[in-house]
């Protein structure tokens, strides 16, 4: 591991892991890395501003008014503001746009990448106002590493303690290394579930959520990549940065999606498209006490027209399984000319749709197996994103 010549901005937080970015400043300094600390005023009052000037070599930044353009000057001078540890109150300020101190300042300002290091109390950290603001950070883009569970400063047990300093250094360096290693490329990726309309009033579709596919674009745009997202009907709010499309159907999706395809250079399709659509009757029907019979057609499959065309370009499809997971996978990578099949066992616990989490089977053409655990899809989408360029660059020299 190397960090020589990378300038970190370190912001400090009112929490009592402060003393621990002690043992983190030591080690990116080792790794070769520029520190430049931050503070809150409340993190003061648990480590003071001369400790980190000690232990950094370099003054330490508390105030708006300490020097002239401090908000500006600071991140003009560094490849990433790492919070460490990161408050309740720090995450919520810039969920809402509050640009009320230094802090806060330099993080509505910042055109680097952020990584915000949550520390707190376990009932503060699973409150559901936390949990969407946190949601609101990464869907702008600012990544957040998952707290520890275990022995809490308090006294409690449970998830909200302050990772290990090597697990932060490595997620410093992921994001360090993998700052522009997409430059260059057109990504489209496809998102969600199409809908298949019956009457007026209802439709026919699936428990896709979209998550995963919003994570990709979110992760392929952070890595430098021009990105398409096509996507069918969700909740979620569209990535910063993307060319975003919404549609429903699914002869809807496919147009969109051939004709995006022209452009692109990696193809993920992560969408849940509906196989059949049913007879649309022009007007509500009524029940009559009796049973209703839908009747059904196939739907074209977009997966399989990407794959007879898509000539040098990476193609990605997904695979939602019940049984026989993995070998199901490896059948369509097959029949539709895949480089790499993501395949969803939807048996795991806390994989599939509607979760925030995921685990995964990467299976490539040449027959290479990986087998994720259980994370994020935050974390799954960076992990497809690395084999995918992996992909490329063996195409490349070939």
């Amino acid at each position: 591991m190397n960090l020589t010549g990378k300038r970190i901005l370190l912001g400090i937080t009112g929490s009592i892991a402060a003393y621990k970015t002690i043992d983190l400043i030591r080690r990116l300094i080792d790794l070769g890395a520029e520190i430049t600390v931050a503070m809150t005023r409340s993190a003061q009052t648990f480590i003071t501003p001369l400790t980190f000037e000690t232990v950094s070599r370099k003054k330490v930044f508390t105030d708006l008014t300490q020097e002239p353009l401090s908000h500006i000057t600071l991140l003009e001078n560094s490849d990433l503001f790492l919070i460490a540890p990161a408050t309740a109150n720090i995450i919520g300020k810039m969920a809402s746009g509050i640009a009320d101190d230094l802090m806060s300042t330099l993080l509505m300002a910042s055109p680097v990448p952020v990584l915000m290091v949550p520390a707190m109390n376990n009932w503060m950290y699973e409150n559901p106002i936390l949990q969407r603001n946190k949601e609101i950070l990464e869907e702008k883009g600012i990544e957040v590493l998952e707290p520890e569970s275990g022995d809490l400063a308090c006294g409690h047990k449970g998830i909200g303690r302050f990772p290990e300093t090597e697990k932060i250094i490595k997620k410093v360096i992921e994001i360090l290394k993998k700052k522009e290693d997409l430059s260059g490329e057109t990504v489209l990726i496809t998102a969600g579930p199409t809908r298949e309309p019956i009457d007026p009033v209802r439709f026919v579709s699936n428990r896709s959520s979209g998550k995963m596919g919003y994570s990709l674009a979110r992760v392929a745009w952070r890595r430098g990549a021009e990105v398409t997202l096509i996507s069918g009907p969700t909740t979620l709010k569209p990535p910063v940065g993307v060319n975003y499309i919404p549609v429903e159907r699914t002869e809807e999706m496919m147009k969109k999606v051939i004709s995006s395809f022209e452009n692109a250079t990696i193809g993920i399709m992560a969408a849940a498209v509906a196989d059949w659509s049913p007879e649309i009757s022009p007007h509500k029907i009524k029940k009559n006490g009796g049973t209703l019979t839908l009747r059904m057609k196939e739907n074209p499959d977009i997966l399989k027209k990407m794959g007879d065309r898509k000539g040098k370009r990476i193609l990605v499809g997904f695979a939602a399984e019940t049984d026989n997971a993995v070998e199901n996978g490896k059948k369509k990578l097959i029949e539709k000319n895949l480089d790499m099949v993501v395949v969803n066992d939807l048996r795991d616990e806390g994989a599939g749709f509607d979760v925030d989490t995921n685990k995964v089977t990467m299976i490539d053409r040449k027959g290479r197996v990986s087998e994720l655990p259980l994370m994020s899809k935050i974390e799954v989408a960076d992990r497809i994103i690395d084999k995918v360029i992996e992909l490329k660059r063996s195409q490349n020299l070939s």
